[in-house]
């Protein structure tokens, strides 16, 4: 059994099998996960938490609600613009869609098991 690290992750995104295995894949390495489909159902869990999660994984195609939008209400909030924001996206350019959004960091779907970790716990050192 994995020793809880006490950091939490907010995973958002609206494919279910991926949503389902990063999450799995964060709680087997002792990391805090909640996870939502869409931005909008983001922003209210955000907006109505009292603690913050330590870094958001922010897939940027999904319904409703998505990354870009998203990344907007968040920053409207100055509460919720300080949390880091990590982009996963099936686009090729992971890293340059991030850094055009002025996220922390960028992963490409499918999303490499050791590069996730590495990715998570890079930004976590800092919460």
């Amino acid at each position: 059994m994995p020793v809880s690290t006490g950091k939490h992750i907010l995973v958002i995104d609206d494919n279910e099998d991926i949503r389902e295995a990063v999450v799995e894949s964060l709680e087997d390495a002792g990391y805090g996960v909640s996870a939502v489909a869409n931005g909008d159902i983001a922003i209210r869990v955000l907006q109505a938490s009292n603690e913050l999660p330590c870094l958001i994984l922010l897939d940027l195609m999904m319904p409703v609600m998505d990354g870009a939008q998203f990344l907007q209400e968040m920053r409207r909030d100055p509460r919720l613009s300080a949390v880091p924001v990590v982009v996963v996206t099936a686009d090729g350019h992971a890293t340059a869609k991030a850094a055009a959004l002025g996220t922390q960091g960028g992963l490409k779907k499918p999303i490499q098991l050791n590069e996730l970790l590495s990715t998570v716990s890079k930004y976590l050192q800092r919460c």
